[in-house]
């Protein structure tokens, strides 16, 4: 049985309305400040108990570059080859867009240099804050999932996901803002992988044939 692949008009509105909240969060965090909103926001999270370091920790390791090549050597066990072309483009896409772009923009310092009295555990006090590039493999990594699996398995990789942001800000390494646009961006690239390298047709999926 040959699986039809298509290119989703989902993926195409999910690319723009992220990029545009990934705009908006790095116009907010521009002047390098963080807000006093942030800061009360920031200080919820960072100051949760030290019990949580571990599974916290554990969570945030999600966001790491080699997670997406796992996902791309299971996938071609599973002979979803385009989703293993895709998982293995993010990496270079993620570090093209936070490194190369967002982080040269923004001149954002990490929280334990603009915020007092932030609590780091074992995470850098200084260096570039956004995104969070955790955030944005993290994120990345739903938008390529969510055409594959189905809706309960897709919860449980967005609930990871969210985990991992919050346990970026728990850590000390971002502010609220920083994991907020890494989401974003993930999802943003994601959705344009998902556009490129096209995904399953699903019946009655709103979709145009790949060219």
């Amino acid at each position: 049985m040959t699986t039809s692949y298509r290119r989703r008009r989902a993926d195409a509105g999910t690319a723009v309305w992220a990029a545009a909240v990934t705009s908006l969060c790095a116009w907010a965090v521009a002047p390098g400040t963080v807000g006093s909103l942030e800061r009360r926001l920031f200080t919820s999270v960072n100051g949760l108990p030290d019990l949580l370091r571990t599974p916290l920790w554990l969570f945030q390791t999600v966001g790491v570059l080699g997670v997406p090549l796992g996902v791309a050597a299971a996938a071609l066990v599973l002979r979803r080859l385009r989703l293993a072309l895709a998982s293995v483009l993010l990496v270079p896409a993620k570090l093209g867009l936070e490194r190369e772009l967002l982080k040269a923009l923004v001149p954002r310092e990490r929280p334990g240099t603009t915020i007092p009295g932030a609590v780091l555990r074992d995470v850098p006090s200084a260096g570039p804050s956004f995104p969070s590039g955790h955030a944005v493999i993290a994120f990345g990594l739903v938008a390529l999932l969510a055409p594959y699996l189905r809706r309960r398995w897709l919860l449980v990789v967005v609930a990871v996901a969210v985990l991992n942001s919050l346990a970026r800000v728990y850590l000390g390494a971002h502010a609220p803002l920083d994991v907020v646009g890494g989401a974003c961006a993930g999802l943003a690239v994601g959705a344009l992988l998902n556009v490129l390298v096209g995904v399953p047709a699903g019946p009655g999926s709103r979709a145009s044939p790949p060219r």
